[in-house]
């Protein structure tokens, strides 16, 4: 069995040299993953590598290489690091899907939709297994790092599936969700990169608080697109989280304007989206809600954190690089 190995992300202020390391280094990646998912059973071979052959941008394990660059560069230790980070990625998505009962990931089928419900969730229960036994090859520092990261990743991912409790500010609690849904796992991406490259103390934690950011602006741009987008333009369904019921950054401020003209999609977005009629008309009036605009400022923000935070590095490719990486993040469209 084999996987085609997806392009990097573009990173347009990388040089040439950096750009092949980083290539080769995702090709050792891919290689890393159908090995180690490979199984006797060909239905489980083919279930565990569904989703890693839809494709996707690799921006955690291309995170993990080009932080490795700041240290002594890419190695067989950064190499299963980013492939572990990768592979709990992917798991997460096969848990996803089912909750958001999604039919669609990537342009293909989602894995709920491709087998089903139960399948999908013990598929993700084995890639999460496989993850951790990559990453336990690397010693007890990784192992604990890894635990706490799947602590904080399963606490977001059931949050986000909650209303916000009474009493609560909406707002933050949606950040904190965010940090620990999408931010936490980026953020272990980068600080696995410092870590096995032999990067200092200090710019292990200056990495892991610029990879938090890095993933909370994913997310907020991911956030963005899904009510941004038209049916077929990202291979994911918009208006997913709409659906759901999850109040997003948009949700959120359209929901705190005082504007009168704003009551039908205040109705809307206070009431279930179940009907695709009803579905389509709060996505009209979202798209060109002032509050969307307010969240692509916000989400600019947090980009602009994140790269403050990498002040303190000496200028080099590689920080270059994971400027342009954040850029790449927060103004994509897909």
């Amino acid at each position: 069995m084999t996987s085609a190995t997806p392009p990097v992300l573009s990173l347009p202020e990388a040089s040439d040299a950096l750009s092949s390391r980083l290539a080769e280094g995702l090709e050792r990646v891919e290689a890393l993953i159908v090995e180690r998912t490979r199984n006797e059973d060909d239905f489980i071979t083919e279930a565990n590598l569904h989703l890693a052959r839809a494709g996707g941008k690799r921006f955690r394990p291309v995170l993990t290489m080009l932080v490795a660059e700041l240290g002594e560069g890419i190695d067989d230790r950064v190499v299963a690091a980013a492939a572990g980070v990768e592979l709990t990625h992917l798991a997460s998505l096969y848990h996803d899907d089912v909750m958001d009962e999604a039919d669609l990931r990537r342009g293909a089928p989602s894995a709920n939709a491709r087998y089903d419900n139960s399948t999908a969730i013990l598929v993700g229960d084995l890639l999460f297994g496989t993850a951790s036994d990559i990453i336990a090859d690397l010693g007890a520092d990784a192992v604990k790092i890894q635990a706490q990261t799947f602590i904080r990743l399963c606490s977001g991912q059931i949050r986000d599936d909650r209303p916000c409790p009474e009493g609560a500010d909406p707002r933050e609690y949606y950040l904190g969700v965010l940090a620990d849904k999408t931010g936490v796992l980026v953020a272990t991406a980068a600080r696995y990169g410092a870590m096995y490259s032999g990067c200092s103390p200090e710019v292990v934690e200056l990495v892991t608080e610029y990879g938090e950011q890095l993933g909370m602006a994913f997310q907020l741009a991911d956030d963005l697109i899904d009510i941004a987008s038209e049916s077929g333009e990202t291979g994911k369904t918009p208006g997913t989280d709409l659906r759901e019921g999850k109040r997003t950054l948009p949700v959120l401020n359209a929901l705190a304007s005082t504007d009168p003209a704003d009551a039908e999609l205040q109705e809307l977005l206070r009431s279930e989206l179940k009907e695709p009629e009803r579905l389509e008309r709060a996505l009209e009036l979202l798209r060109v809600h002032p509050g969307m605009a307010a969240a692509r400022e916000e989400t600019l923000e947090v980009g602009r954190r994140a790269t403050a935070s990498l002040d303190a590095l000496p200028d080099s490719d590689a920080k270059t690089a994971l400027i342009a990486l954040m850029d790449g993040v927060i103004h994509r469209v897909g």
